[in-house]
């Protein structure tokens, strides 16, 4: 068989993006697992069947709406603002692509659902399982569409010069004030914080869980990462990784080294949080800027994490399990930003210029207000309708028993019946 250059890179892209969405498929497991365990064991089993069916959600809702909207129906974009509306588009592949339509789609598809995800720890131990069911649908048509498109379907804010390789703002940040508005409206868990204005930690109930779903989220990263090179043979891949594999580093070191210094030990649970904290911050630049650059990218995240962790938990009284808001919301939109300081090209210190960090700043705002606005929407409207929370009584019972029948850990020996 006569196999051309073109033929054998087609090949060559679609098994790799293929590869690489499967890693980010892997990174639900790990969400899951963080978000398990840094939680009441009561909750487990709900825990799990939120990740779960926000895959299942979020790519049914992405197929039949959300990708059309995020790219437009043949292309075309309705003022920079949002693609051409479409039913379960999926473009025919082009004479001469080196990507298959439907491979691109795939890996677009796991990351809506990454983006619906996060909002998950927030908002976990007391909203109603339905409640949050509805919102992946709004997520995952509407919102992660709707900001996907600003940035990379063609829409005004890549026109601008706008970057974010592989979402720190898209996915991340988006998630993260979704989930800050999803946590807000939602309330404190029941016991969080007594009278007085006093806060009561609710430990999590498994450490070695959500160390393994850490870790799984960082294997995951690398297609995450990698993948959106959209090319297997694209030299850029060894860079990405290398910054990928650092900034996690160094995010999960300074929060570590900070949270000795504020507590007196090491925190297990910041720790974690920071290496995901440095994940979250590379991905907008992890293609742009350099080794050393990551590091500084990771370091940074990991501390403003850590200090963002205190704020909403201490200061604005804001319940978040796992960090969520911190290490996406707020990471996503410092790591955004600092693409504009450590670009290679353009970049603040290299140029002086402090255009592409506004454009930069204006990218992160800009999609930040989006997904407040309609989440905000969202959660408001079904508040007032039918509320989003369970009843205290059934939150201290645990939503395994009350929402699913079910508890995630029991105590029946086998010679029970014996």
């Amino acid at each position: 068989m006569d196999v051309t250059m073109n033929t054998l890179e087609f090949a060559i892209n679609n098994v790799w993006v293929v590869i690489a969405a499967a890693l980010v498929f892997i990174m639900h497991a790990g969400f899951a697992c963080v978000e398990a365990g840094f939680t009441q064991s009561k909750n487990t089993a709900n825990i799990i069947m939120k990740n779960f069916m926000t895959i299942a959600i979020g790519s049914v809702c992405y197929y039949l709406i959300g990708f059309s909207l995020m790219y437009g129906v043949g292309g075309v974009s309705l003022g920079g603002i949002i693609g051409l509306p479409g039913i379960a588009y999926i473009p025919a592949n082009e004479t001469g692509a080196l990507l298959d339509s439907h491979v691109n789609w795939f890996f677009n598809a796991v990351f809506a659902a990454t983006c619906a995800t996060i909002v998950s720890g927030a908002v976990a131990e007391r909203t109603k399982f339905g409640i949050y069911l509805l919102f992946c649908l709004v997520m995952c048509s509407v919102i992660y569409p709707v900001t996907g498109h600003w940035i990379w379907g063609g829409g005004w804010l890549s026109q601008l010069g706008f970057h974010d390789f592989a979402g720190s703002t898209a996915v991340h940040a988006v998630g993260g004030f979704s989930a800050l508005i999803g946590a807000k409206l939602v309330g404190a868990r029941a016991g969080k914080y007594p009278n007085r204005g006093k806060i009561k930690p609710i430990p999590p109930h498994s450490i070695p869980l959500g160390a393994l779903g850490v870790l799984l989220l960082w294997f995951g990263w690398f297609g995450f990462n990698c993948g959106s090179t959209y090319s297997g043979t694209d030299a850029g891949i060894g860079l990405i990784a290398t910054n990928t594999i650092l900034a996690g580093a160094t995010g999960a070191l300074a929060a570590m080294v900070v949270s000795a210094m504020k507590g007196k030990k090491p925190d297990v649970g910041l720790t974690l949080n920071g290496c995901l904290a440095g994940l979250v911050g590379i991905t907008a630049g992890c293609d742009a800027v350099t080794p050393v650059s990551a590091l500084l990218i990771g370091v940074i995240c990991g501390v403003v994490m850590v200090y963002a962790v205190d704020f909403f938990d201490i200061s604005v009284k804001i319940d978040d399990p796992v960090g969520a808001i911190s290490v996406h919301g707020i990471c996503g939109a410092t790591g955004t930003i600092l693409v504009g300081v450590f670009a290679v090209e353009g970049g603040l210190i290299y140029t002086g210029d402090f255009t592409y960090l506004g454009v930069q700043a204006l990218g992160v705002v800009a999609c930040a207000a989006v997904a407040v606005a309609i989440s905000l929407l969202y959660f408001g409207i079904a508040k007032k309708a039918v509320g989003l929370r369970v009843e205290r009584k059934e939150e201290i019972q645990g939503l395994d028993s009350v929402e699913h029948g079910i508890a995630a850990y029991t105590n029946v020996g086998i010679f029970e019946d014996i």
